[in-house]
């Protein structure tokens, strides 16, 4: 047994800030050397290793095995298909079936996901309006659109490029296959617009409305909206913009609803 297994829960994070006072100090020192991009993955991979990324990492909504099923369960609840090819999608887009997300003074897309593809269930589209124009509202920023639907063709592709991608099959298969997921960009938010955005989402996923997932490796927020956010949505005001240092407030409603599911 090494040493490190013998440090308690407060030793490692201590330790873990100790390693981050290092390499914040390596790169302020004027040294190039210190800090060459080989030498950091070093670190960071030692890091990994030893447990530390895990304390680095500590976002609200972590990607869970669980999460994936509760996806897939969803899908299975509305009797949704998986999306086989570009036929079927324009098939389901002709039936409005599939809606498109427009882009506004609060929203915009990656300019790298096809036009084609930035389609979703109707519920899933009210979300996505609603949560960006709180958003700027508070920040007077634009929320991201990285992804929406996908077809099992394009997510085998996906898969080939990137180890971390859901199967197109299964109890975990990607919840974009059905229309009813984007994933929202979480890299260049601050602090203050991530938390804000997690007790956002924290509300709606108590009510059982949306499933989130903060993603490592992608840096974004991986959604999946449920069907039943359009009746409640219907019964909601707006959320109040606050500061981003304090707590998202939601509708007296929300809090109601989760005091009761709490007796």
């Amino acid at each position: 047994m090494t040493r490190w297994t013998h440090l308690n829960g407060l030793a490692r994070r201590q330790t873990a800030l100790l390693i981050v006072a290092v390499l914040f100090i390596s790169a302020t020192s004027g040294n190039a050397f210190a800090i060459q991009r080989a030498h950091r993955h070093r670190i960071l991979r030692a890091l990994h290793l030893h447990g530390l990324g895990r304390l680095l990492w500590n976002p609200m909504f972590r990607a869970s095995h669980d999460s994936l099923i509760r996806q897939n369960e969803e899908i299975d609840r509305l009797d949704l298909p998986r999306i086989a090819d570009d036929l079927e999608l324009e098939q389901l887009k002709a039936s409005h079936d599939l809606v498109p997300i427009e882009e506004n003074e609060g929203l915009h897309f990656d300019r790298r996901l096809d036009p084609s593809r930035r389609y979703c269930r109707p519920w899933t589209r009210d979300f996505v309006l609603d949560l960006s124009a709180v958003y700027y509202h508070q920040f007077h920023e634009k929320i991201q659109v990285n992804s929406a639907v996908r077809t099992v063709k394009i997510q085998k592709k996906l898969r080939r490029h990137n180890r971390n991608a859901a199967p197109i099959d299964g109890d975990t298969a990607s919840s974009h296959l059905a229309g009813i997921t984007v994933d929202l960009q979480r890299r260049g938010m601050t602090k203050g617009q991530i938390h804000f955005v997690e007790y956002y989402l924290f509300y709606l996923n108590a009510l059982g409305l949306v499933e989130p997932e903060e993603e490592r490796h992608q840096w974004v927020f991986h959604i999946m909206v449920s069907d039943r956010y359009s009746e409640w949505r219907q019964t909601q005001d707006a959320f109040e913009a606050i500061s981003p240092e304090a707590p998202v407030r939601p509708p007296a409603t929300v809090v109601s609803a989760i005091s009761s599911s709490e007796q």
